[in-house]
């Protein structure tokens, strides 16, 4: 199990401070890396919980939506630890509007946190795993990379572009020792989908077209970010892996 074996890296999460964000932390840490959260709120019960499994663990307050601030992100980050040997674009957010009145400052914002920041992340990132010639950035995509949506155009828009820039990226750098992949969860129980949730019929519609019967949890994807994150994918590029109860084999 040594291919799996995070021990002595250094991750650094954005959206952590809970939902998927923090499940992804919690499972790095799980598999041995420390943790470096980033997150506009409060990551503090992220931190304990990677402080319990006897992992470091710093947290960062910010507004990922300011471009301005990312550079003195990833160099607090380096600072605090030392190296980042892993990257996980995680942080996101949705606005539900149907499309003839979606708001251009509902796009714009979308845009921003969901896709402009994941490419100067990675950009930041890839910069430093290059002078080292090794690295992983995981970045999170969507169902919605694939399929079309109900409501959701600047989401739906974002996730296309965070798969099209995981395969640019992997293009680029996997000559270079680094590997950029994605994950894209299905159906989730987060913040995100509390909406979607309460609509009893579209939830019970939705967990029918499931083949698991069931939506995920950010605990399902502890192991499919420890996979992406350690030597077990060291040839593995520019993939998109769906995390989805089957949802896209259906």
């Amino acid at each position: 199990m040594k291919c799996f074996d995070l021990t002595g890296k250094t991750a650094l999460v954005t959206g952590a401070s809970g939902g998927l964000g923090q499940g992804i932390a919690l499972g790095l840490a799980e598999a041995g890396a420390d943790i470096v959260a980033v997150s506009l709120s409060s990551s503090e019960e992220t931190v304990k919980g990677v402080t319990a499994l006897g992992r470091k663990a710093a947290e960062i307050s910010v507004d990922l939506s300011q471009a301005n601030q990312l550079e003195s992100v990833f160099k607090e980050g380096l600072e605090l630890t030392g190296r980042i040997d892993i990257l996980v674009n995680n942080a996101g957010i949705i606005r539900r509007t149907p499309a003839a009145e979606h708001s251009s400052q509902d796009w714009y914002d979308v845009l921003d946190i969901n896709l402009n920041t994941v490419f100067l992340l990675s950009q930041l990132a890839g910069k430093h795993m290059i002078s080292r010639g090794s690295g992983k950035i995981i970045n999170i995509a969507s169902m919605l990379s694939f399929q079309g949506g109900i409501n959701v155009p600047g989401y739906t828009a974002s996730k296309h572009g965070v798969a099209g820039l995981t395969k640019a990226f992997a293009n680029e750098w996997a000559s270079k020792g680094i590997q950029v992949n994605a994950l894209a969860p299905g159906y989730m129980v987060t913040d995100n989908t509390a909406p979607i949730r309460k609509d009893e019929q579209r939830t019970q519609s939705i967990t029918d077209r499931i083949p698991a019967g069931r939506w995920g949890t950010p605990e399902d994807l502890k192991g499919p970010a420890v996979f992406l994150a350690s030597a077990a994918s060291d040839y593995l590029n520019g993939h998109i892996l769906c995390v989805d109860g089957g949802w896209m084999a259906r």
